[in-house]
């Protein structure tokens, strides 16, 4: 089971070479790429098509608060934050790698995203895998006796597939397959399946609305979790992107957001947060 997920893991880049992406690099400017579709490396909570360029380094903050619902208890979730820092480079610009550490769950993760089409003339979509494997320090030996380093790791492979539409308006569909090799739900499988749909719509030169959802497809009856649904404003300013929004989920790794989103909407159970990224 473990060499199957490694296979998983790696196999998009064994698929597509370095050459391959290179050669796209390379090809003549007359393709008439489209440019722009998402400013923000991720939508709000789903990575976006944007890449970093080649020899460019991105420090990625991303901070959410507690629950709105518990108001002037927890100071409107200011007293319960979390926070991820990523760190992005991209060794062409066809190919990023990533390291962070986010306070939900003490979790470490590396990925790469690397791009395999891009929307032109010739082709109507910008098409951008993305992999990743991460792990979970904070369980706890105490509670769980029999648990095993490989306990703590869990692993992402993501096809994000976006076109622009038009000026203004941008969409993505993300097919995402992510496995957690220790689940909180006994009743839930450890492989999870779910179908990510975002959008950003310019509303001024240097504002836009964003908005993505993700669509668990064989999340057990028994979960205790909800489908993530997230919806904010982008901000570009100059040398950054200032992303605010709201989520029901604190999580901010693909395997939390997706698996672990507590919050609901209905009930004002939703976190405010924010994406600052800054490029050097």
């Amino acid at each position: 089971m473990k060499k199957i997920f490694l296979l998983l893991f790696c196999l998009p880049i064994l698929c597509f070479s370095q050459d391959d992406l290179l050669e796209e690099i390379d090809s003549d400017e007359d393709n008439n790429y489209e440019t722009a579709t998402f400013k923000g490396l991720k939508i709000v909570n789903f990575e976006s098509t944007k890449l970093v360029a080649k020899k460019e380094f991105t420090f990625v903050v991303a901070h959410r608060f507690g629950s709105l619902e518990n108001g002037l208890e927890t100071f409107f979730g200011l007293d319960d934050a979390v926070t991820r820092l990523n760190f992005i480079y991209g060794i062409n610009d066809a190919i990023n790698i990533s390291v962070s550490r986010s306070s939900f769950q003490k979790i470490y993760e590396s990925a790469i995203k690397y791009r395999l089409t891009r929307q032109s003339d010739n082709f109507p979509f910008t098409i951008v895998g993305y992999n990743s494997i991460l792990v979970n320090t904070a369980l706890d030996k105490n509670n769980y006796p029999k648990l095993e380093f490989n306990d703590r790791l869990g692993y992402t492979t993501q096809i994000l597939i976006a076109r622009k539409v038009s000026d203004k308006l941008s969409l993505e569909l993300a097919p995402t397959v992510f496995h957690d090799n220790f689940v909180l739900d006994n009743n839930q499988d450890n492989t999870q399946y779910a179908l990510g749909m975002g959008t950003r719509y310019k509303l001024g030169k240097r504002w836009s609305l964003n908005a993505d959802y993700g669509w668990h497809l064989n999340r057990s009856r028994t979960s205790p979790f909800k489908n993530p649904l997230s919806i904010g404003i982008d901000l570009e300013t100059g040398g950054h992107v200032f992303q605010m929004h709201f989520t029901n989920s604190q999580a901010m790794n693909t395997n939390g957001f997706l698996g672990q989103a507590t919050g609901d909407w209905s009930d004002g159970d939703i976190y405010f947060g924010f994406n600052l990224s800054r490029r050097f």
